[in-house]
């Protein structure tokens, strides 16, 4: 059998017709484990903080250097990772069949205490995003690799059996007739399909947003604004979850390159949640130390599994 090279790798994730099942993220993330077990890129532990690690790709893709991957969640063993991941699909199949009381099977409580289900997830996105680092320019893959965690989180939402989509509205201005605001929703969620009549055309008193990005960088801004706007548009409250991969890059320390910055600006989302509003929920694949030492974080942010497992059922009741 042919050996998967990193050019099949580069095509998979361009690839317009694929990912759509998670069966599609288990072999993606197979194969670029499986790759670099052959090829073995260069290994890279950053001297700022041991817990991250680096792959720099050969010659051939111009000596490449891989986003930062945190080493407590990154599973580098191809057999582990589909050994987790088929551990995940049968417990997303338990929570669409008992719904919150999942964590109450036999041997759940176990499981959901490993946090294996951030591991499973985070793994499988920084490979993709590890493959887009390799292409020659940065910006051929940055879209695309938001775009696969956008489509991930929906079919992980779908898969427990929830109605789950991307919508764009077109909302009036009030007063100002042949106006209207555009808003692209990454997600809308609800535990029933909710049956959209004139008065909810836009969004069903029983419906979730959800925006789902890779980082929060550039970006958190915009999700306060956009619950803000769309209340006051609507004339109701409208909940809005944020759901994040992680908040680090690559920075310079001292004579190396292999240092480690947070992207979190924690004063600026303190700062939007009073001036703007609360936003309904805030989840963190790989949450930063900052978030759950500091207690007004605390309070806001939890980690990707919690919405999973519990606060998804909270949030979609009707």
């Amino acid at each position: 059998m042919k050996a998967v090279t990193l050019q099949d790798l580069q095509e998979s994730i361009q690839d317009r017709s694929a990912f759509g099942t998670l069966a599609d993220y288990l072999k993606i993330g197979s194969a670029f484990l499986t790759f670099a077990r052959k090829t073995r890129p260069t290994r890279i532990v950053s001297p700022s903080h041991s817990n991250y690690i680096f792959y720099q790709y050969g010659e051939d893709h111009g000596h490449k250097i891989t986003r930062p991957l945190n080493a407590d969640l990154f599973i580098e063993s191809a057999n582990d990772f589909k050994i987790a991941f088929e551990r995940l699909i049968a417990f997303l199949a338990d929570l669409k069949r008992y719904g919150e009381a999942a964590i109450d099977q036999r041997g759940s409580q176990s499981y959901v205490e490993s946090k294996e289900i951030n591991k499973v997830i985070y793994t499988v996105q920084q490979s993709i995003g590890s493959i887009g680092d390799s292409f020659e320019s940065s910006n051929q893959s940055r879209k695309r690799i938001g775009q696969l965690f956008e489509t991930l989180v929906r079919l992980l939402i779908q898969e427990v059996g929830l109605t789950c989509e991307p919508r764009t509205i077109n909302i009036p201005i009030p007063d100002y007739p042949g106006y209207a605001m555009s808003y692209e929703l990454d997600l809308v969620f609800s535990r029933d399909k909710a049956i959209l009549a004139s008065e909810t055309k836009f969004i069903h008193p029983s419906e979730i947003i959800g925006s789902v990005k890779t980082t929060s960088k550039d970006r958190i801004d915009k999700i306060f604004l956009d619950k803000y706007l769309l209340t006051r548009l609507l004339g109701r409250d409208v909940p809005v979850i944020a759901i994040f991969l992680h908040d680090v890059q690559r920075a310079q320390r001292g004579n190396s390159i292999f240092g480690i910055n947070s992207t979190f600006k924690s004063n600026h989302f303190l700062g939007y949640t009073v001036a703007l509003n609360r936003l309904d929920g805030v989840y963190y694949v790989a949450p930063r130390p900052e978030m759950t030492t500091n207690e007004r974080l605390r309070e806001q942010i939890r980690d990707f599994q919690q919405f999973l497992i519990k606060d998804l059922w909270a949030l979609s009741t009707v």
